[in-house]
């Protein structure tokens, strides 16, 4: 995750998306302001006090970043509910109070746009505290819902065990052909498997295993999301398919050039496009907002993590793959009952 907060979008939105931080953030800060529409509102005169910049500080900083405030909570009201949001005010607060809000058009920022607009501010010392808090509360609230670290966070997901036990029946299919088919020693296992790796996710076992800090005797396929492995497998007994084919059609094994031909010829098709795009956007983004892991060679594919991702990865349905592992063999155990 980027310490400067200030000079990076996708880090920001990144804390912004995890609602589970943003909770914990929220109760840390302690601020509330005018509860409108079931959530905390500010005005820009608030915003202004609370950051202790002037008016004019706060309007040049929104105006500056507003489609980003904007997709974050901020937005201006007018009309009937500029007339409601005065009516609410005047019933949570002193009649007398100056909220700046004689107005026909009025600015007002949730707690998420509040956020957003601290973590831009340069010219406030207030705002650069917030920033540091921001990054510790998010680190812990990733840690504790993890059980302290994020190297194995892809195996929280409910789809991870199905989609690693299938993928080895695949991976079953690409080595046999490779024995079968191929006519070189046992580093054949190692180039191919490779090739396959360099066509998704432009890194070899060892590059990827260097950037997670795996050790020796991790498996880099344990580490890798979903949509990766489910990729990977398409790859394997597609290729697998391949070999067989043109094996059997000239009747003998196939030279090394011949399977580098076939395998280019492979990688090529267009249908790959998307699914390989779709695998490179997530495995570069997660990484990066969930690891601190940067995959140089994919950073064009990095975005911000979804709302949905962090659901998916720290939500309450997520289970650490032993307790899944204990699920599997629960569900097992009830089906052969029945038999």
């Amino acid at each position: 995750m980027s310490n400067d907060l200030t000079n990076s979008g996708i880090a920001r939105q990144n804390i912004l998306n995890n609602p589970y931080a943003l909770q914990e953030i929220q109760t840390a800060v302690g601020i509330s302001g005018v509860l409108f529409e079931n959530e905390f509102r500010f005005t820009k005169k608030q915003l202004a006090e609370f950051f202790e910049v002037s008016l004019r500080t706060i309007e040049h900083y929104t105006q500056k970043n507003k489609a980003e405030l904007s997709k974050n909570g901020y937005e201006v009201i007018t009309d009937n509910r500029l007339k409601d949001f005065k009516l609410v005010v005047r019933q949570q607060f002193d009649p007398e109070l100056d909220f700046g809000i004689k107005t026909r058009r009025l600015s007002i920022y949730n707690f998420r746009a509040l956020l957003n607009l601290g973590m831009l501010l340069v010219d406030s010392l207030k705002a650069r505290e917030l920033r540091s808090a921001i990054l510790d509360i998010v680190i812990d609230t990733i840690n504790k819902r993890t059980g302290g670290g994020t190297k194995y966070i892809n195996q929280r997901d409910e789809d991870f065990v199905v989609n690693l036990l299938r993928g080895e029946d695949y991976r079953r299919e690409f080595t046999d052909a490779l024995r079968d088919y191929v006519a070189m020693g046992n580093f054949k296992y190692i180039v191919y498997t490779n090739k396959v790796y360099l066509s998704i996710f432009k890194e070899n076992a060892d590059e990827y295993r260097k950037i997670l800090s795996l050790e020796k005797d991790e498996n880099v396929r344990h580490t890798m999301y979903s949509e990766v492995l489910d990729l990977i497998s398409s790859y394997e007994t597609g290729f697998a398919e391949v070999l067989k084919k043109k094996s059997e059609e000239l009747g003998r094994k196939l030279k090394s050039d011949e399977v580098d031909r076939l395998f280019r010829e492979f990688e090529g098709q267009r249908l790959w496009e998307p699914l390989r795009e779709k695998a490179r956007q997530k495995m570069a983004s997660r990484d990066l907002g969930f690891r601190d892991a940067l995959h140089k060679n994919l950073e064009e594919y990095i975005v911000a993590v979804s709302t949905e991702d962090f659901t998916r990865f720290l939500g309450e349905k997520c289970m650490s793959l032993d307790e899944r592992l204990e699920e599997f063999k629960e569900v097992f155990k009830r089906l052969k009952e029945r038999e």
